[in-house]
C-alpha cells in the first residue's frame, strides 16, 4: 500500500507537469492547487501511519553505480513531510489569488505551476532519500526548482541577481555534502546512510560533521552562511517566499537533524559549537530586522532569528546526549521540532500577508505606509495575530515552543553541573534578548504599517485582499492557536518522534517531570480562559456602544493645528536608538552633505539611510573585490586579438608535446 502510494505521487507530478500547460490559462492555478493537495495526501497517509508505527522502506531498484536506492520513511522524516505538505497546500491555494495580475504571462506563469509541483515533491523526496547520490541528485532539485521559482519576474535585474545569488550558495553548500559523502564513501564503500553512521563508530565525528553541518546550515541560513537569504525572499513572489521560507530552510534543519542522529562520539563539543552559533544567528537575525525598513526584508531576517532559536534546541539536545541526561535531551530536541512547525506556520502566514499589503500599495518601504488597518482590517488583524505568534507571546503557539525552550535551558542549569553554567545562562540570556527585540520589531512593524494616518498618496487606495488569499491565512491561524490551546497533544506527537532517538527510554513521561507537564496542560487551560475573556469584552462593548452615538474626530496634536503625516513616528525614529547603541553590527549607510559652521541659512538637502549586512558588507563584498582587483593582472590573457589566441594554441601544443617526449605526461 505504502509503496503504492509512494509511485501513486510520481505519477501526480508527472502528470500534472504534463496537463497544466495543456489547460486553459485561467485553470491552470486551481489545477496546480488540485495536484499539489493529491501529492500532499499520497504522502501523508504513510507519514502519518509511521508517526504511529514502524518505519517504512521503499527499495526502488538496484544499480552499480547507486548501489540501493532506498527511500526511508520514519518519524522524523514524517514530521517534515507533514510540515511540507501544510505550508505547500497553502502556498498554492494562496497563489491562485496572488498571481492572477501576471495573467498576461501564459507561458511564465504555466512554468511557474509546473515548478511548484517539482519544488513540492523534491522536498519530500529530500526527506525520504537514504543514499548519499540520490540524496544529492534530489537536494539538486529542490534547490534549481526554486531557484527558477524565486526568478518569475527575470525581467527585473535586481530579482536576477538575487536567484543567481542564491544558486551560487546552494552550489557551494552542495559542494560541502559531497565532499562529506565522498569522504565517507572512501572510508566505508558505500553511499548509503547507514555507512555515515559506521564512519561514526570508528572516526572522530566533529570533522564529518562540520562538514555536513555547513553544506546543510547554508540552507538553513546560520550565520555566516545566511547572506541568500534577505535577498532571495523579497525579490521571490509572496507565496513562493512564504514556503521557501517555511519549509526549504527547514530541510537545512532537517539535514542536521539526520546526521545529529547518526553521531556516536564528540556529543558535547559539536553541540557546545551548535548553540553558540545558533545564540549568534538568533541575535544577529532579529538585530537585522529591528532595524530594516523593508517589510519582506526584515521578515526574512527573522527566519535567520528562528533557525538560531531551533538551533538552540539542537545544541542541547546533543549536550543531554553528551552527558547521559535523557531529560536535556529529550527537551531540547522537542522545542527543536515543535519550532520547526510554529515558524512554517507564523512565518508563512506574515509572508502572505506581506505579499497582499505589496501588491496593493506597490512597495516594501513600510516608511511610504500608514493608516492600512482602516482600508484592510483583516489583513492588520492576521498581520498582528502572526507578530504576536513569532513574538513568543500567548496565547499563541510561538509562546508553547519557547516556553519549552526556556525549560530546556533551565534544565541544563539544574542539572549537568557547573561546568555548562555560564553557556547555559548566556544562551537563556541571549534567548531573552531575542524575545525583547522580536517585540520590538513587530511594534515598529504593525505601527508603521498599520496605524497612523497614510504616509504616501495611493493612486489607488488600498483594498482588503479577497477570500481565496485571506483563506489560507485564517486556516493558519486556526492551527496556530490549536497548538496554543492544546498543547498537550502537539507535544505527545513530537514526544514520540523524539523517544524513537532515544530507545532506552519506553515512555516519556518516565523522564518528563510532572510539574513540567502540569504547567504544558495550564497553558492549554489559561490560553482558553483569555480567549473567552476577549470575546466576552468583545461582546459586552458591542453592546453598551450599539445604544450610542460614534463620533470620529482626529487625535489630540498638542494644541498644533496644522499636523502633518511626517510628524508621525517612522519605523527609523522607532528603532534609531538601538541601531546607533549596535552600529557595529547592524551598519547604516547615510548619503547627506552636512550643514557646516558658517552656513547661517543652510540651502535645501536630502537625507537617505539604509542599513547593510555586516558579513556582507565587512567580509564578503572585501573578499570578492580583492579576488576580482587580483585577477585583473590576467586580463592581458583574453585581449581579443586572433593572432594571441593561435599563440596559445601553439605553445599548449608545445607543451604537450616535451611533455610526452620527456614523459611527463
Amino acid at each position: 500500500m505504502t509503496e503504492s502510494l509512494f509511485f501513486i505521487s510520481i505519477l501526480l507530478l508527472v502528470a500534472g507537469i504534463i496537463s497544466i500547460p495543456l489547460l486553459p490559462h485561467y485553470l491552470r492555478a486551481r489545477v496546480n492547487f488540485i495536484f499539489v493537495f493529491l501529492i500532499a495526501i499520497a504522502s501523508c497517509v504513510p507519514a502519518v501511519k509511521v508517526l504511529s508505527g514502524d518505519c517504512i522502506d521503499i527499495i526502488t531498484c538496484k544499480t552499480n553505480v547507486f548501489g540501493n536506492i532506498i527511500f526511508h520513511l520514519d518519524r522524523l522524516s514524517s514530521w517534515f513531510i507533514l510540515i511540507i505538505n501544510l505550508t505547500c497546500i497553502n502556498g498554492a491555494f494562496y497563489g491562485i489569488g496572488y498571481m492572477q495580475p501576471y495573467h498576461q504571462q501564459r507561458s511564465n506563469l504555466s512554468m511557474h505551476w509546473m515548478l511548484y509541483l517539482l519544488f513540492q515533491s523534491s522536498m519530500l523526496w529530500v526527506c525520504m532519500a537514504q543514499n548519499g547520490l540520490a540524496f544529492l541528485i534530489v537536494w539538486e532539485l529542490m534547490s534549481l526548482s526554486s531557484f527558477l521559482l524565486v526568478i518569475f519576474e527575470h525581467q527585473n535585474k535586481s530579482t536576477l541577481k538575487a536567484g543567481i545569488n542564491y544558486l551560487v550558495q546552494m552550489h557551494i553548500g552542495v559542494l560541502f555534502l559531497t565532499t562529506a559523502f565522498i569522504w565517507v564513501y572512501f572510508s566505508e564503500g558505500s553511499f548509503e546512510f547507514s555507512s555515515i553512521k559506521n564512519f561514526f563508530s570508528s572516526h572522530s565525528n566533529l570533522g564529518l560533521f562540520l562538514l555536513f553541518f555547513i553544506g546543510f546550515g547554508i540552507k538553513a541560513e546560520f550565520i555566516p552562511l545566511h547572506s541568500w537569504l534577505p535577498q532571495a525572499h523579497p525579490a521571490a513572489p509572496s507565496h513562493i517566499s512564504g514556503v521557501m521560507s517555511g519549509v526549504i530552510v527547514k530541510l537545512g534543519i532537517y539535514g542536521i537533524f539526520r546526521i545529529v542522529l547518526l553521531l556516536r562520539q564528540d556529543f558535547t563539543i559539536i553541540g557546545e559549537i551548535v548553540i553558540v552559533i545558533s545564540v549568534l544567528t538568533g541575535l544577529y537575525g532579529v538585530l537585522n530586522a529591528a532595524v530594516l525598513r523593508d517589510y519582506k526584508r526584515m521578515l526574512a531576517y527573522c527566519t535567520i532569528e528562528n533557525i538560531g532559536i531551533i538551533g538552540i534546541g539542537i545544541g542541547l539536545g546533543l549536550i543531554g546526549m553528551g552527558n547521559g541526561n535523557m531529560l536535556l535531551q529529550i527537551l531540547g530536541f522537542t522545542a527543536a521540532l515543535l519550532h520547526t512547525l510554529n515558524h512554517s506556520l507564523f512565518k508563512s502566514l506574515l509572508f502572505f500577508n506581506a505579499g497582499f499589503v505589496h501588491q496593493q500599495t506597490q512597495t516594501t518601504d513600510m516608511e511610504k505606509l500608514g493608516g492600512l488597518i482602516h482600508t484592510m482590517p483583516q489583513s492588520a488583524m492576521l498581520f498582528l495575530m502572526g507578530a504576536l505568534a513569532i513574538s513568543g507571546l500567548p496565547p499563541f503557539n510561538g509562546f508553547v515552543s519557547e516556553f519549552l525552550l526556556y525549560s530546556s535551558l533551565i534544565t541544563g542549569i539544574n542539572s549537568i553541573g557547573n561546568t555548562y553554567v555560564i553557556l547555559m545562562v548566556s544562551s537563556l540570556t541571549g534567548l531573552a534578548i531575542i524575545g525583547g527585540i522580536s517585540m520590538l520589531t513587530f511594534t515598529k512593524s504593525f505601527g508603521t504599517i498599520f496605524l497612523g494616518v497614510p504616509r504616501t498618496y495611493f493612486h489607488q487606495r488600498p483594498r482588503e485582499a479577497g477570500w481565496i488569499m485571506r483563506l489560507p491565512q485564517y486556516f493558519i491561524l486556526a492551527i496556530m492557536l490549536s497548538i496554543g490551546l492544546l498543547p498537550q497533544l502537539y507535544l505527545s506527537i513530537v514526544q514520540g518522534i523524539v523517544s524513537s532517538f532515544t530507545p532506552s527510554v519506553t515512555s516519556i513521561n518516565e523522564v518528563m517531570p510532572a510539574s513540567l507537564l502540569g504547567s504544558i496542560s495550564a497553558i492549554g487551560k489559561f490560553t482558553l480562559l483569555f480567549i473567552l475573556l476577549l470575546i466576552l469584552i468583545y461582546f459586552i462593548r458591542t453592546r453598551v456602544t450599539r445604544s450610542h452615538p460614534v463620533s470620529v474626530d482626529s487625535t489630540w496634536r498638542c494644541g498644533y493645528t496644522a499636523p502633518s503625516p511626517r510628524m508621525q513616528y517612522s519605523g527609523k525614529s522607532y528603532s534609531n536608538s538601538l541601531g546607533k547603541l549596535l552600529s557595529f553590527v547592524v551598519i547604516e549607510k547615510k548619503k547627506y552633505k552636512k550643514i557646516q559652521v558658517n552656513e547661517i541659512f543652510p540651502a535645501e538637502r536630502k537625507y537617505s539611510s539604509n542599513y547593510n549586512d555586516f558579513f556582507m558588507t565587512r567580509i564578503f563584498n572585501r573578499t570578492v573585490s580583492q579576488l576580482l582587483y587580483f585577477l585583473d593582472y590576467f586580463q592581458f590573457i583574453q585581449n581579443g586579438k586572433i593572432q594571441s589566441y593561435i599563440l596559445y594554441g601553439i605553445f599548449f601544443i608545445v607543451l604537450v608535446f616535451l611533455g610526452t617526449i620527456f614523459n611527463i605526461i
